[in-house]
Parts: structure tokens; sequence; C-alpha cells
């Protein structure tokens, strides 16, 4: 599996889980909404500043975000490890800021309690067919 092969997977898929560590070292995991980007190595998220997970990221920013796919016969995963850099500068708030986005955050691309959160991926585990492939990125 190359990378272009593996982020046109994760790009295809509806629901990310992505995980963090906690206060006392365990790891949190927590399912999220697809991507908002993906650039390079770089995967987009947007999340509420309050959140548990911004202060786990702020505290520790060891991260992995695990997408996969269930067909009939056939299970793929792909898990990603890497940092995650919660992001509250406006040209990134804006850069992946949707309109249906005001539901969640009422004072809209500046609400102080909307941020986001970009992960690098460092190394990936694809598994598919009962066969694990590790690759660098």
């Amino acid at each position: 599996m190359t990378k272009e092969k593996i982020f046109e997977f994760i790009s295809k898929q509806k629901t990310a889980f992505i995980s963090s560590i906690n206060g006392e070292g365990y790891p949190v995991t927590r399912a999220m909404l697809c991507p908002r980007e993906i650039d390079g190595n770089d995967i987009y998220f947007s999340t509420n500043t309050s959140s548990n997970k911004v202060k786990q990221y702020l505290a520790n920013n060891k991260a992995c975000v695990y997408f996969y796919k269930r067909g009939r016969f056939n299970y793929e995963g792909v898990t990603i490890l890497g940092r995650m850099e919660v992001c509250t500068d406006q040209p990134t708030k804006d850069k992946i800021w949707r309109f249906g986005d005001k539901i969640f955050y009422k004072k809209g691309v500046t609400d102080p309690d909307y941020c986001v959160l970009r992960f690098t991926g460092e190394e990936v585990e694809y598994y598919s067919n009962f066969k694990i492939e590790k690759i660098k990125l």
C-alpha cells in the first residue's frame, strides 16, 4: 500500500477515531466526523476548545488516528501514529470552517470555543486480508 493509496482510503471514510493520552497515562479514544481536510501528512479536524481532548493534546501531543472500512468479506483498517497540534489561529480556523458549523459554534468562525486539530502522521499500519503493512510517512 502506498502513501497515496492510504490517504485516498481515509478520505473516503465517514468516521475517524482519534486517541489521546489522559493525565493518568491511559489512552482515550473518541469517534470524530471525517477529516475536514487532508494536506500532505496533515489531517485536520474541528472540535471544541473546551473539550477534554484539547486539554490532553496540549499536555501530550502524541496521538493516534484510526480509520476502517468493513466490507462483506474483507476488513480494512489504517492506524496512523503521529502528533496532534491544537490550532486556535484565525487563518487555520478559516481554512476548514464550513457553513453548517454555526450549529455547533454560535459565534461563528471566530467563536473562542471553536478550534482545529491538526494531526501530522508519522507512521502507518495498514491491515487487510489478515496482513499488516507498515509505512513511514
